[in-house]
């Protein structure tokens, strides 16, 4: 597989390139878990079409895949770094109108 391309799926990959995913796959949860917790949700969901929830949802994807059985609540505390009430307590403001408008526009926009 071409590390360079994740979404290759002409053979399994190698352990250096699922080394790699990994490795950037907690780098990104650690950034985003302690460096920019002030990111709203819905602001990813605007500028990228997906967000914490989303990661956590393919993240329980992937532990289904392998067999692991793993609940909704779990998969977002291993995401969020701690139970999603207490993060939305914690960091989560109410979505302003501006947000709003600009959720439903992009919804539009990428289906």
């Amino acid at each position: 597989m071409n590390p360079t391309d994740p979404t290759a799926a002409a053979s399994a990959p190698d352990a250096d390139t699922i080394a790699l995913q990994a490795a950037a796959f907690r780098r990104l949860l650690a950034h985003l878990m302690h460096e920019r917790s002030d990111v709203q949700n819905i602001d990813l969901m605007i500028l990228a079409g997906f967000c914490r929830n989303c990661l956590a949802d393919w993240y329980r994807d992937a532990a289904g895949e392998r067999g692991l059985a793993m609940s909704k609540d779990q998969a977002r505390e291993a995401i969020y770094g701690m139970p999603f009430a207490q993060w939305k307590a914690q960091f989560q403001r109410d979505a302003t109108p501006e947000q709003l408008a600009a959720f439903e526009a992009a919804q539009k926009r990428h289906g």
